[in-house]
């Protein structure tokens, strides 16, 4: 079984058996419907509202992106996702953990955790950015064309031979100053609980030599906690998904910046140490007596934070 962290705010979750993968290498997440506590707390006036703008959003951006200069295009990226989150009522943080480590020029890698599909709106949000995800990502309705100008990385994690092509496309444009999302974990998770980060797509940062942003993601609800709202688990359809965040309130999508990771020649030693980083400054514990059945107990420390911006409006400017 793969190895679950879980946050003491999340309680009682359970997490259902990981049912059988393609192969053996490949993650699954064992999160599914019970993981997911959302109640509907949006009106359906509000719901139809979000609706409307998130059609307009995803409708309007290919021909903005078209009328606009190749050097604005970031901009007008960045602007436009924080408008996506906006119209589905997700406000965003962002804050610093990164010292005297600050902005690096030229191409770099980003390593994040998965939760759902907000995941790369609310990243570009913060910075546009390449990201390697699911294949069919481009086929979804309207959120495929967004994807196709982001240029996503396509991976299929059912063939194994195709890693090698994927991290040669992720060396190649890292190499030619772009910046790479990746998320290692292979799968979605709920959002409370994680798994851990595979080795494999860390080779490109080797081959690149390039650093790693590691960026930990997590979505809170209005009193603080953690949120499930944007888990994309189990049996969720993308309407299922899209249906859960647009009738939710309050949540946030908190990004703090950690300090870059620097490759040697061990992809797993950096896996390793991107997952701490990861782990960051929330007070976790690995209960997989709950969601496994086994006795483990693993905790990590805390870290102050700095904030940058906590904010949902097109004004703010790139901060990696």
């Amino acid at each position: 079984m793969m190895p679950a962290l879980l946050s003491p705010e999340a309680g009682a979750l359970s997490c259902p058996p990981a049912e059988a993968s393609a192969h053996a290498w490949m993650p699954h997440s064992p999160c599914g419907a019970s993981c997911v506590d959302a109640p509907a707390e949006a009106g359906t006036l509000r719901v139809a509202v979000r609706l409307a703008g998130v059609a307009g959003v995803l409708l309007s951006f290919p021909l903005a992106h078209l009328a606009t200069p190749r050097r604005r295009r970031a901009g007008l990226q960045r602007r436009y996702a924080r408008a996506l989150l906006a119209c589905c009522g997700i406000r965003v943080r962002v804050l610093d953990n990164r010292g005297a480590d600050k902005r690096v020029e030229g191409g770099l890698l980003v390593v994040a955790r998965h939760v759902g599909w907000t995941d790369i709106v609310a990243l570009t949000a913060v910075e546009p950015m390449g990201f390697v995800a699911r294949a069919d990502l481009i086929d979804w309705p309207m959120l495929g064309e967004v994807a196709r100008k982001a240029r996503v990385i396509p991976i299929e994690r059912e063939r194994l031979r195709a890693l090698p092509e994927v991290i040669a496309t992720m060396v190649a444009r890292v190499r030619a100053g772009e910046r790479i999302a990746f998320y290692p974990e292979g799968t979605t998770w709920c959002g409370r609980a994680h798994g851990t980060l595979r080795p494999a797509l860390f080779q490109a940062a080797i081959d690149a030599q390039a650093p790693v942003q590691p960026l930990r993601l997590r979505y809170l609800d209005r009193h603080g906690e953690l949120s499930t709202v944007p888990g994309f688990v189990g049996t969720d359809s993308l309407a299922d998904s899209i249906r859960r965040v647009l009738r939710s309130k309050g949540v946030v999508a908190e990004i703090a910046l950690q300090p870059l990771e620097y490759p040697t020649t061990d992809r797993f030693d950096l896996a390793r140490r991107c997952e701490r980083a990861l782990e960051g400054d929330i007070v976790s514990r690995a209960f997989t007596d709950v969601i496994h059945g086994s006795e483990n107990v693993e905790a990590v420390g805390t870290g102050a934070v700095r904030h940058v911006e906590v904010t949902a409006t097109p004004s703010s400017g790139a901060v990696l």
